[in-house]
């Protein structure tokens, strides 16, 4: 069991409830090098840590996106060895980012199965807020749900923060996703898109359009996640700085 100040660590069992999948799996995973070794303790028992978890869920993403087990591989192997939990939860939302919305419907037992543990009903309820889930009219046990979402929203339920606090933090970030899309759009709209129907008997400027078009996407919010965790980090740096030399004086 960790400490107030190490990670929680995980049994290969305790792993793979929380990851959704069987041990098999994750026994098979590590033998193709898609998952590092344990830390071997005592009684010969291998302790997995969140980076585990982490790069479970994303090589789940992967998989949904429709890459073979080879491409994974591949795309794993160009990964720096020493990503945290936080910097591997990062790349599994970019990933996630690239796919059309889709909403699965799924049962009680699908949607626990999926998160990896029993789920309460506040615990759904939770879920529901945060817009990972909608209950589906006269059925309890049936939902809506944002697969793309459900990792972070089960991860949410064992933060020690009000439930309050994450609604208002959601809200947040909503309204300033919303406005940088509309801010980017129009600046593209203006920008781009205008000067091109202007010149749009050029061949050369039509084919350079369509290549920008297919990729803006992706480059637009890996663009916005590198900022947003920059600028995140330095606030953070500033305000607990601050703090500290507060409760020092």
């Amino acid at each position: 069991m960790a400490t107030e100040t190490e990670e929680p660590t995980f049994t290969v069992d305790e792993l793979a409830a929380r990851a959704g999948v069987t041990v098999r799996t994750i026994r098979f995973y590590s033998t193709r090098g898609l998952l590092p070794p344990p830390v071997i303790g005592a009684r010969r028992v291998g302790h997995y840590g969140p980076d585990h978890l982490s790069r479970l869920a994303l090589i789940e993403e992967l998989q949904h996106q429709g890459m073979t087990l080879a491409a994974i591989e591949r795309y794993l192997e160009q990964l720096p060895p020493d990503l945290s939990a936080q910097d591997l939860a990062i790349h599994r939302a970019l990933v996630a980012s690239w796919a059309p919305e889709s909403a699965e419907q799924v049962t009680r037992q699908e949607l626990e199965r999926r998160a990896g543990r029993p789920l309460s009903d506040q615990d759904v309820d939770r879920l529901a807020a945060m817009g990972v889930l909608d209950r589906r009219p006269g059925a309890p046990d049936a939902f809506r749900l944002d697969g793309g979402l459900l990792r972070l929203g089960v991860e949410l339920l064992d933060v020690p923060i009000a439930h309050e606090t994450i609604l208002a933090s959601r809200t947040v970030l909503l309204e300033h996703a919303r406005a940088a899309a509309h801010d980017l759009t129009r600046l593209f709209r203006d920008e781009v898109w205008g000067p091109y129907r202007e010149r749009e008997s050029d061949p050369d400027h039509v084919a350079a359009m369509k290549s920008l078009s297919a990729h803006m996407q992706p480059m637009v919010i890996q663009a916005l996640v590198t900022a947003f965790q920059r600028s995140l980090r330095e606030e953070l740096r500033v305000a607990f700085s601050t703090q500290t030399q507060a409760e020092a004086g």
